[in-house]
């Protein structure tokens, strides 16, 4: 009998192993941060107008390359405190760390567009 037990056991759990709960399968996957969806409308909102030509007379983030390009900096410069040299957005508050957060998330994910 308790080898019949043993057997059986074995025999559901080789079984069930590949078997997936259907919460699991509905489970639905984090929207990605883009260029698009998520920091165009940072640096509009943050960097602007001085980052942003015509009126803009410091380096333009005025695009996705742009942005892409300049990402370490612009995270850098964030992340310093106000009073520290290269603060960004100068003379304004620090962003809100779930700004600057965007901005990393973004990089991390490969800066998608």
């Amino acid at each position: 009998m308790r080898k019949v037990f043993i057997i059986l056991l074995i025999g559901s759990a080789v079984t069930f192993q590949f078997c997936s709960s259907s919460k699991k399968a509905r489970k639905a996957s984090a929207p990605s941060i883009t260029y698009t969806n998520n920091v165009q409308n940072i640096l509009v909102t943050k960097c602007s107008p001085c980052h942003f030509p015509p009126k803009g007379n410091k380096k333009p983030f005025d695009s996705y390359t742009a942005a892409k390009t300049n990402i370490d900096e612009m995270i850098s410069r964030v992340q310093r405190n106000p009073g520290d040299k290269g603060f960004m957005p100068a003379m304004h508050p620090k962003l809100p760390d779930s700004t600057i957060n965007t901005l990393i998330a973004w990089k991390n994910a490969g800066t998608p567009e």
